[in-house]
């Protein structure tokens, strides 16, 4: 797929992996595991941005515990309409950019954010498109956490490869986080494997 093509499935998708479909699910491990590491690393008024962020069940999960300084981005203009339906206050008190993140982040000023965030997401990323990893890491003044689907771990025992597809419609990038971090100057502290992704937590060096 080229990438405009990947942007364009995932800004018109409906049903299974769309706003709604996440928003039937809810919070899950993943949402968990950011207010466990938040609370570890941040305050609680620290300034908060998900990248993909759909209709927005982290950050809705974050609120409940406490975050309020709360940014979203998401390419799908249906995914604001099922949060300000399911997740009302969000809605209300959150700051919302509809659009891919290629175009949304260089608006963004130098360390517009002490905490920048990912759920599987950037593995949709099109390789064309790899330049908005430098912009990501220029916007996170702190912390960066990533949650995805790195494809070719051991510990999820799936075959080796830079690329897979789910149900076979729409391709998954499989990138080692931690070495393209690095490379732009954040140091890991964190790696936990699930049975989905790989969490990884860095901080700017």
């Amino acid at each position: 797929m080229e990438p405009d093509d990947v942007r364009r499935d995932w800004a018109e998708r409906s049903g299974k992996y769309s706003p709604t479909y996440y928003a039937d699910i809810g919070p899950n491990e993943v949402s968990e595991t950011l207010v466990d590491v938040l609370g570890h690393y941040v305050s609680d008024d620290a300034a908060i941005l998900e990248i993909g962020c759909g209709s927005g069940r982290h950050l809705a999960h974050l609120r409940n515990h406490g975050y309020e300084d709360l940014t979203g981005v998401d390419i799908n203009p249906d995914a604001f309409d099922v949060m300000a339906e399911t997740y009302p206050r969000l809605a209300e008190t959150g700051t919302f950019h509809t659009g891919a993140i290629e175009d949304v982040v260089e608006a963004f000023s130098d360390d517009a954010f002490d905490v920048v965030y990912t759920v599987e997401t950037l593995q949709h990323i099109h390789p064309d498109d790899v330049w908005v990893f430098e912009e990501i890491a220029r916007v996170c003044g702190d912390l960066l956490v990533t949650a995805e689907n790195e494809g070719n771990s051991p510990e999820r025992g799936r075959e080796d490869g830079e690329v897979s597809y789910v149900d076979d419609e729409f391709p998954l990038f499989h990138r080692n986080w931690k070495a393209v971090f690095s490379e732009l100057g954040f140091a890991q502290l964190i790696r936990e494997p699930t049975a989905r992704d790989t969490i990884r937590v860095f901080r700017g060096l």
